[in-house]
Protein backbone atom coordinates (compact mmCIF):
# COMPACT_ATOMS: atom_id res chain seq x y z
CA UNK A 1 0.00 0.00 0.00
CA UNK A 2 0.87 3.53 -0.97
CA UNK A 3 2.14 6.15 1.99
CA UNK A 4 0.36 9.25 1.65
CA UNK A 5 2.01 13.04 2.65
CA UNK A 6 0.43 15.72 3.28
CA UNK A 7 1.39 19.22 0.91
CA UNK A 8 0.32 22.32 1.39
CA UNK A 9 -1.10 24.36 -2.12
CA UNK A 10 -1.99 28.11 -1.77
CA UNK A 11 -5.43 29.00 -3.58
CA UNK A 12 -6.99 31.58 -4.23
CA UNK A 13 -6.29 34.79 -2.23
CA UNK A 14 -4.54 34.02 1.01
CA UNK A 15 -6.48 30.36 1.63
CA UNK A 16 -3.98 27.44 2.34
CA UNK A 17 -5.06 24.27 1.44
CA UNK A 18 -4.07 20.70 2.72
CA UNK A 19 -3.74 17.92 -0.06
CA UNK A 20 -3.13 14.30 0.02
CA UNK A 21 -0.39 13.49 -3.08
CA UNK A 22 1.29 10.07 -2.75
CA UNK A 23 4.41 9.49 -1.08
CA UNK A 24 7.80 10.84 -2.50
CA UNK A 25 8.98 7.00 -2.76
CA UNK A 26 6.39 6.01 -5.69
CA UNK A 27 5.34 9.25 -6.75
CA UNK A 28 5.04 13.06 -6.66
CA UNK A 29 2.03 13.66 -8.65
CA UNK A 30 -1.70 13.03 -9.16
CA UNK A 31 -3.34 12.77 -12.43
CA UNK A 32 -6.98 13.00 -13.46
CA UNK A 33 -8.68 11.29 -16.48
CA UNK A 34 -11.71 13.61 -17.62
CA UNK A 35 -13.28 14.00 -14.45
CA UNK A 36 -12.04 15.27 -11.00
CA UNK A 37 -11.21 19.25 -11.93
CA UNK A 38 -13.09 21.43 -13.79
CA UNK A 39 -11.26 24.36 -15.60
CA UNK A 40 -12.62 28.15 -15.15
CA UNK A 41 -14.10 29.65 -17.81
CA UNK A 42 -11.24 32.52 -18.51
CA UNK A 43 -8.97 29.32 -17.97
CA UNK A 44 -6.67 31.36 -15.08
CA UNK A 45 -8.21 28.79 -11.80
CA UNK A 46 -8.31 24.92 -11.91
CA UNK A 47 -10.48 23.63 -9.68
CA UNK A 48 -9.92 19.99 -8.01
CA UNK A 49 -13.40 18.60 -7.04
CA UNK A 50 -12.17 15.19 -5.71
CA UNK A 51 -11.81 14.00 -2.52
CA UNK A 52 -8.27 14.88 -1.91
CA UNK A 53 -9.46 18.73 -0.69
CA UNK A 54 -7.02 20.33 -2.99
CA UNK A 55 -9.55 22.98 -4.16
CA UNK A 56 -9.57 25.84 -6.30
CA UNK A 57 -5.66 26.72 -7.66
CA UNK A 58 -4.37 29.62 -9.84
CA UNK A 59 -2.80 28.59 -13.18
CA UNK A 60 0.72 30.73 -13.77
CA UNK A 61 2.23 29.98 -17.17
CA UNK A 62 3.17 31.22 -21.07
CA UNK A 63 0.82 29.03 -22.83
CA UNK A 64 -2.69 30.43 -23.61
CA UNK A 65 -5.03 27.86 -22.89
CA UNK A 66 -7.76 29.86 -24.67
CA UNK A 67 -6.22 28.36 -27.93
CA UNK A 68 -7.27 25.12 -26.81
CA UNK A 69 -11.32 23.68 -26.60
CA UNK A 70 -12.15 21.92 -23.25
CA UNK A 71 -13.02 18.67 -24.99
CA UNK A 72 -9.55 19.04 -26.80
CA UNK A 73 -8.19 18.70 -22.84
CA UNK A 74 -7.86 14.92 -21.80
CA UNK A 75 -5.77 14.66 -18.61
CA UNK A 76 -4.28 16.87 -16.31
CA UNK A 77 -2.20 16.48 -13.99
CA UNK A 78 -0.41 18.09 -10.86
CA UNK A 79 3.26 17.82 -10.77
CA UNK A 80 5.41 18.19 -7.16
CA UNK A 81 9.05 19.10 -7.95
CA UNK A 82 11.90 21.06 -5.91
CA UNK A 83 10.97 24.45 -7.13
CA UNK A 84 7.59 23.84 -6.70
CA UNK A 85 4.10 22.97 -8.01
CA UNK A 86 2.99 22.29 -11.95
CA UNK A 87 0.23 21.49 -13.75
CA UNK A 88 -0.17 19.79 -16.71
CA UNK A 89 -2.47 19.20 -19.29
CA UNK A 90 -2.46 16.41 -22.25
CA UNK A 91 -3.87 17.67 -25.43
CA UNK A 92 -5.21 16.19 -28.06
CA UNK A 93 -4.19 17.25 -31.13
CA UNK A 94 -4.24 15.84 -35.07
CA UNK A 95 -0.60 16.21 -35.83
CA UNK A 96 0.35 14.75 -39.69
CA UNK A 97 3.68 14.94 -40.70
CA UNK A 98 4.59 13.73 -44.12
CA UNK A 99 8.09 11.99 -44.88
CA UNK A 100 9.32 11.43 -47.95
CA UNK A 101 12.10 8.23 -47.65
CA UNK A 102 15.42 8.41 -48.76
CA UNK A 103 16.34 5.25 -49.90
CA UNK A 104 19.50 5.23 -48.36
CA UNK A 105 20.81 3.50 -44.92
CA UNK A 106 23.12 4.64 -42.62
CA UNK A 107 25.82 2.48 -40.26
CA UNK A 108 26.44 4.18 -37.00
CA UNK A 109 29.38 2.83 -35.14
CA UNK A 110 30.33 3.92 -31.38
CA UNK A 111 33.73 3.38 -30.75
CA UNK A 112 36.19 3.98 -28.16
CA UNK A 113 39.08 6.12 -30.02
CA UNK A 114 36.33 8.26 -31.91
CA UNK A 115 32.71 8.75 -30.09
CA UNK A 116 30.33 8.07 -33.11
CA UNK A 117 31.70 7.51 -36.81
CA UNK A 118 28.63 6.67 -39.83
CA UNK A 119 28.63 4.46 -43.14
CA UNK A 120 29.89 7.64 -45.55
CA UNK A 121 33.13 8.34 -43.42
CA UNK A 122 32.50 10.79 -40.91
CA UNK A 123 33.98 10.59 -37.46
CA UNK A 124 32.96 12.91 -34.22
CA UNK A 125 35.73 13.02 -32.01
CA UNK A 126 34.69 12.00 -28.54
CA UNK A 127 34.51 14.83 -25.81
CA UNK A 128 37.09 14.88 -23.86
CA UNK A 129 35.50 17.20 -20.19
CA UNK A 130 37.92 15.45 -17.94
CA UNK A 131 40.94 16.14 -20.04
CA UNK A 132 39.66 19.83 -20.71
CA UNK A 133 38.76 20.36 -16.96
CA UNK A 134 42.90 18.82 -16.09
CA UNK A 135 44.29 21.46 -18.51
CA UNK A 136 42.24 24.14 -17.07
CA UNK A 137 43.21 23.67 -12.96
CA UNK A 138 46.44 23.41 -14.08
CA UNK A 139 46.43 26.81 -15.49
Amino acid sequence: MMGKCQVRFKGEGDTVTYALLPDKKHSSSVEYKTSGWKLSSDRKFITFTDKIGIGKLKLKGTRDLHFYQFQQIKRVRLIKRADGYYCQFLILADIQVKITPTQRATGIDYGLNYFIADSSGQVVESPKFYRKSEIKQIK
